[in-house]
C-alpha cells in the first residue's frame, strides 16, 4: 500500500471513531434527556455563562448586582406574566415589568422598607394599569375578570422581584457577598444532588401528580449534596459555626424543593411544559429561578437569626 493510500486509510479510520463516539455520545444525551427532562449539555452551557456573570456582579463589580437581579426579575417577571395568559389571566406585562422595578430599586436604596413600600406601589400600579386596561375595548381586558387578573399579577410581583429583593438585601450584610454565594451554591447543590441522584437511582415518586420527574432518592441526593457544601462554606466563607452551615442547607433544601414544586404546579395549572424557551436547556427563567427566589428569603431569615445584620 502506498503512503498515500495508507494516509487516507487512516483518516478514514479516525473519521469512523469520530462517528462512532458522537453517535454514542448522543445515544447517552437522550437518555438523560429522557430521564430527566432536559438537554444536560446544552443546559451546562448555558448554565455556566450566567453563573460567570452572577459572579462578575457580586465580587467584581458589586454595584451591578441590584441590576442582575432587577434585569432577570423583570424579564421572569413579563415571562410569567405572559404565561398566565395561556389560562386567560391577563396580567399587565408592561405594568408588572415596571412594578417589579419599583421593588428593587427601593430594595436596593432604602433596604426592606424601600421593598416593602415598592411591592405596595408596584401592586397600586399594577391594579390602575388593569384598570385602564378594562376600559380600552381594542385591548381586550373584559371588566368582569379584573379582580383576578390583578391577584394574579400581585402574585407575579411577589413571587419575582419582592423574594428576589431579599437576595440584594442579603448582600448588604456583613460578608454578604458570601452570603449570597453560599446561597446560590446550595441551590445548585441541591438542584445537582436532586438530578444525579434521581436519574441513578430515582424510583420512589414523590409527587407524581405535580412533577413526575421528582423522586424521593433525588431529594436525598439533594440533601446530602446541600450539607457537603453548606458546612465547609459555613466555617470557611462566612466564618460561621459548622451548625449554621446545616441549618442553611436544610432551609434551602426546604424552600428550593417547595420552589420547585410550586412552579410545577403552576405550570401544570396552565398546561405548559415550561414557563418559556428563552433559556436554553432550561426553558424558562422562572424554570431555573423557582428553587432560587424563595430560597432567598430563607438564606436571609438564617443570617437574620444568628445577627449577622446586627
Amino acid at each position: 500500500m502506498t503512503g498515500a493510500g495508507r494516509r487516507e486509510e487512516l483518516r478514514e479510520e479516525i473519521r469512523s471513531g469520530l462517528g462512532g463516539a458522537r453517535a454514542q455520545l448522543e445515544a447517552a444525551n437522550a437518555k438523560i434527556e429522557a430521564k430527566a427532562g432536559r438537554n444536560l449539555f446544552l443546559a451546562l452551557g448555558v448554565g455556566l455563562l450566567l453563573g460567570g456573570l452572577f459572579l462578575l456582579a457580586l465580587f467584581i463589580e458589586k454595584s451591578w448586582f441590584p441590576l442582575f437581579v432587577g434585569f432577570f426579575t423583570t424579564l421572569a417577571v413579563i415571562e410569567l406574566a405572559t404565561a398566565f395568559r395561556v389560562s386567560g389571566r391577563r396580567v399587565p406585562r408592561i405594568g408588572a415589568a415596571l412594578g417589579a422595578i419599583l421593588i428593587i430599586v427601593g430594595t436596593a436604596f432604602w433596604q426592606a422598607t424601600g421593598m416593602l413600600v415598592g411591592l405596595f406601589a408596584a401592586a397600586a400600579l399594577l391594579v390602575l394599569w388593569r384598570l385602564v386596561e378594562s376600559f380600552v375595548p381594542r385591548w381586550d381586558a373584559p371588566p368582569k375578570t379584573l379582580l383576578r387578573d390583578a391577584v394574579s399579577g400581585i402574585f407575579v410581583l411577589v413571587y419575582g422581584p419582592f423574594l428576589g429583593g431579599f437576595a440584594i438585601l442579603l448582600s448588604q450584610a456583613d460578608r454578604g457577598d458570601w452570603w449570597v454565594f453560599t446561597l446560590v451554591l446550595l441551590v445548585v447543590a441541591c438542584d445537582v444532588g436532586a438530578y444525579a441522584a434521581g436519574v441513578m437511582f430515582g424510583r420512589h415518586k414523590m409527587t407524581p401528580r405535580i412533577s413526575p420527574n421528582k423522586t424521593w432518592e433525588g431529594f436525598a441526593g439533594a440533601a446530602v449534596l446541600a450539607i457537603i457544601a453548606g458546612v465547609p462554606m459555613a466555617i470557611v466563607a462566612l466564618q460561621q459555626d459548622w451548625w449554621v452551615g446545616m441549618v442553611l442547607a436544610i432551609v434551602v433544601l426546604l424552600t428550593a424543593t417547595g420552589g420547585d414544586l410550586t412552579e410545577s404546579l403552576i405550570k401544570r395549572n396552565l398546561g405548559v411544559k415550561d414557563m418559556s424557551t428563552w433559556v436554553p436547556g432550561h426553558g424558562g427563567l422562572f424554570d431555573r429561578l423557582d428553587s432560587l427566589l424563595p430560597s432567598a428569603i430563607g438564606a436571609y431569615a438564617v443570617a437574620l437569626v444568628i445577627g449577622v445584620f446586627a
